[in-house]
């Protein structure tokens, strides 16, 4: 008797999603697709723009987008945990602060608050750059005038 295990399917949802989701994105896939529609299309006369005509390629279409959605969702999905790990890991390892760790969870009113403050460190960060810059290019302007006197 086989078993099947959530974990078992999990992983085939993932190959099978994985695959589809490659499959979709190739441009001969989008090639493929268009000349259905302009197959159906050129077929309209010989069937007299029939209902029946109509309803096969809406229902194919809503079929096709019914199902996409839920692969694209789950690749989304995946790419988008897979990408905070990658970034929690270099904020762990770095000199960043760890409490940006998990920060996707917070609300969306929470990471907006997060998010201000790290601008407005960041504005007073450039300004302290600029200042030095000027206060540098000016001790260098005078100690040239110094060095030509």
């Amino acid at each position: 008797m086989l078993v099947v295990s959530p974990a078992m399917i999990e992983k085939l949802f993932t190959r099978i999603a994985n695959y589809v989701a490659h499959l979709a994105g190739l441009p001969s896939t989008f090639a493929v697709c268009f000349l259905i529609i302009v197959a159906w299309g050129g077929s309209g006369p010989m069937f007299g723009f029939s209902d029946t005509w109509q309803l096969i390629i809406n229902t194919g279409t809503t079929i096709v987008t019914f199902l996409m959605v839920f692969l694209i969702q789950n690749t989304q999905n995946r790419d988008g945990a897979a990408i905070q790990a990658k970034l929690d890991e270099l904020i762990r390892v770095s000199k960043a602060k760890n409490s940006f760790i998990g920060i996707e969870h917070l609300t969306e009113s929470e990471v907006e608050e997060i998010r201000e403050k790290c601008e407005r460190a960041a504005k007073r960060h450039d300004r302290q750059v600029s200042d030095m810059a000027v206060k540098k290019a000016a001790a260098q302007k005078h100690g040239s005038k110094t060095h030509a006197a």
